[in-house]
């Protein structure tokens, strides 16, 4: 056994190349003895919650960090721009080889708050292809953030490749200083690949000189070494292409999965220390995520209402509004099908549920913006799913389906001993939904 505690840095959870599910992830990870595992994935966080959880209840410690594609250009929003906008650019190779991977950590609650800026940048302005970041934007905004240099599309590994050592150096100096001394890591790597073997001298080279600590790290898109052909044909279902295609988008080794320190440390016995040092990493990073305890936006109500208040307010006002029109219709004609009084019940049922489990403020968002629709001449549909069967969504206007004349459960949709987040679906006219959109967004 190894005297040391090996950390996954550079697990990959993405859409396009990575089939490490988070819960079989963490679950391997623990099974290996590893006390810590960082999930990278390409140009997002998006399932870092899932994530943070999943290791937590592993007794692994989750640490949050992302591949960044970092923009070759000075100006990400400008080159989105300019791309975006140019109708007649074939899409080639050529776009997408304007940017480079960078691997970034969260060591804190504030290098948290920095990497949802940077991925929300990234893919709200700084896309084309990919979500991209330009350094001077990471620069802004790298407290709290360890940097590590990358896998071979990492713009040091393409300078050595290339063979530019004095670039090379001053490419590790840059990003040394974006992330201030002592956060930026040299990162080495041997899945088996001619290119990583031909960088290696360099890498140590670099550490020696620039006394930047280099950090041996495996680039892992699958879990187990047995995994590799079935992350190829995943591959060939994602692009469209046949597993005997020649020029198809492959990886060239069998390598890409979750590693042992046992394994990690047979790549390079000759040092230890770079292969221990993923501890260090794993000791500075302490992020603690909490539950938002709730999780809706502020409604803002009358000041001599409660949030609960109004809510009932406005559900009675609605639920007296359909008695007195669509069910006495239905009771005048012999086609109700249910008592009055079981209406009544079973609204008192709702209503109690809905404010126990402290939904009343998201009925009044939902409430209010198709309200806006309503008033404002725009089609809304009946309401569909599971929120059919809620008489307070009737009541409210929300849907315009009765549930008791239909046999609908409201269990289905709001059950206090499964407890769930609510789910309504409405559809608005194609036509004018922008409007809808920002009316909710004001």
């Amino acid at each position: 056994m190894s005297e040391f505690t090996h950390l996954h840095l550079h697990t990959d959870y993405s859409l396009l190349d990575g089939a490490c599910d988070v819960t079989k992830l963490v679950e391997r990870v623990a099974a290996l003895g590893q006390k810590a595992v960082a999930m990278t994935d390409h140009g997002n966080i998006y399932g870092a919650v899932h994530f943070f959880q999943a290791a937590k209840e592993n007794g692994v410690k989750p640490i949050l960090g992302c591949e960044l594609y970092v923009c070759k250009a000075e100006d990400h929003r400008a080159e989105a721009a300019r791309h975006n906008g140019d109708k007649d650019a074939a899409p080639g190779a050529a776009r997408d080889s304007e940017y480079n991977h960078l691997l970034v950590l969260a060591e804190n609650e504030e290098g948290y708050r920095n990497l949802i800026r940077l991925t929300s940048e990234a893919s709200l302005h700084g896309f084309y292809r990919r979500p991209r970041v330009s350094k001077k934007f990471l620069a802004e905004h790298a407290k709290g953030l360890l940097g590590l240099s990358g896998c071979l599309s990492g713009e040091l590994c393409e300078t050595l490749a290339a063979g530019d050592y004095q670039k090379a150096r001053r490419v590790a100096g840059q990003y040394e200083e974006i992330f201030g001394r002592g956060n930026f890591y040299l990162e080495l790597q041997d899945q088996g690949l001619e290119l990583e073997r031909k960088i290696q001298a360099g890498l140590f080279r670099l550490e020696q000189e620039l006394a930047i600590p280099l950090v041996l790290t495996n680039d892992s898109h699958y879990l187990c070494g047995e995994d590799s052909h079935a992350h190829d044909v995943m591959l060939c279902v994602q692009t469209g292409a046949k597993i005997h295609e020649a020029n198809r988008f492959k990886f060239d080794s069998d390598q890409f999965f979750v590693k042992s320190a046992e394994e990690m440390a047979r790549l390079f016995p000759d040092a230890p220390a770079v292969v221990a040092r993923t501890m260090e990493i794993a000791e500075r990073c302490n992020l603690k995520l909490h539950p938002v305890k709730n999780p809706f936006p502020e409604f803002a109500v009358p000041p001599e209402h409660t949030i609960d208040s109004y809510f009932e307010e406005v559900c009675r006002a609605g639920y007296r509004k359909r008695l007195e029109t669509a069910v006495r219709r239905l009771a005048s004609r012999s086609e109700l099908r249910t008592p009055l009084h079981e209406y009544d019940a079973r609204l008192e049922r709702e209503i109690a549920i809905i404010k126990q489990m402290k939904y009343a403020g998201y009925f009044l968002i939902v409430w209010d913006f198709i309200k806006y629709a309503r008033d404002h001449g725009i089609p809304v549909g009946p309401g569909r799913g599971s929120a059919a069967g809620s008489l307070v969504a009737y009541a409210m206007e929300i849907t315009n389906i009765d549930p008791l004349q239909n046999a609908l459960l409201f269990e289905r949709f709001l059950n206090p001993e499964r407890v769930s987040m609510p789910d309504i679906d409405v559809d608005f006219c194609m036509n004018r939904r922008g409007e809808i959109i920002d009316y909710v967004t004001r």
